[in-house]
């Protein structure tokens, strides 16, 4: 233990399994007072019982930790703003946000309805900004804090059935660079993290998909058979959230067993220019032999 954080209060949402358990988890042990935010729904959002947070709350008291369970609903503006006040009321203060909660209702875009694309989209997007939002007004007063969000490459980069979860993630992604800006003048720094371990959420994903992916030629999202366990994301996510890493802001980081890669923003690779606008019949000429040479399609057509 190097009390990396010692009398900082955290709110890590998503906490109640999981990468988020993992983080609370090291997270008390490093010295924060942290809240566990999850209302122990099922994957896919339903049900939910305060038992899931509840025993995470009581294995960090019992390593002499210091924990309590919020049970807020973080898709409205009211639960963000009650979890940011539970840390205050609690613990007088607020160092830390994580956002790790999130569902998973995968399905082709073709058969997706549009309670699955919200339902996805509120909990990961729109979960992230109720909590940070509230956040961001105590940050910039006290002129300090750390915000790390949860991306994922099935946003960065794609993957097949998850429409909402990838446009959910990259939206994450964007929020965050946009957030480091806002807030970086105030000595708060923001900072995203893809993760790939072995969760429920992966363990969701039946191994058919994954052969008909495969089958018909069709790329998943990065990150090759590398992938760790949940809690092999929590030691980087601990550090970012330190003093430490006071002039890291407005990254995503790629994270897994034994790895952290940076990732690029999104930036030109091939250009073609002139002067004015480009006709029709000049791109119809000079596309193929440009910007369309050796251009990677990661689901090409299947002919039947």
């Amino acid at each position: 233990m190097t009390n990396i954080l010692k009398n900082k209060v955290a709110i890590i949402t998503g906490s109640g399994r999981g990468v988020g358990k993992g983080i609370a988890k090291l997270m008390a042990h490093e010295g924060a007072k942290v809240i566990i935010v999850d209302p122990g729904t099922e994957l896919d959002g339903s049900g939910g019982t305060q038992s899931i947070a509840e025993s995470v709350v009581n294995e960090i008291l019992q390593t002499g930790g210091e924990a309590v369970a919020s049970f807020e609903d973080i898709t409205t503006m009211t639960g963000g703003e009650s979890v940011v006040q539970q840390a205050i009321d609690t613990f007088g203060k607020l160092d830390i946000v994580v956002t790790c909660a999130g569902v998973l209702r995968d399905r082709m875009i073709f058969n997706m309805t549009e309670e699955e694309w919200d339902s996805v989209i509120a909990v990961h997007l729109k979960g992230t900004f109720t909590v940070v939002k509230h956040a961001a007004i105590l940050f910039r007063q006290q002129r300090s804090g750390r915000i790390i969000t949860f991306s994922s490459t099935s946003g960065l980069i794609g993957n097949t059935g998850q429409a909402n979860y990838g446009a959910a993630k990259d939206g994450v992604a964007g929020f965050t660079r946009v957030v480091a800006r806002d807030l970086g003048r105030y000595g708060v720094t923001c900072n995203s993290i893809a993760p790939s371990a072995n969760t429920r959420m992966i363990a969701a994903i039946p191994e058919s998909a994954n052969q008909a992916k495969a089958g018909a030629g069709i790329a998943s999202s990065g990150g090759g058979d590398l992938r760790g366990d949940a809690d092999d994301i929590a030691p980087f996510t601990t550090w970012l959230a330190s003093d430490q890493a006071h002039n890291v802001n407005g990254h995503v980081f790629y994270v897994t067993a034994g790895l952290v890669s940076q990732l690029n923003d999104p930036e030109p690779i091939r250009t073609i220019r002139k002067e004015g606008r480009w006709t029709l019949d000049e791109l119809i000429k000079v596309f193929p032999v440009t910007l369309g040479v050796d251009l990677y399609n990661p689901a090409p057509t299947v002919t039947q």
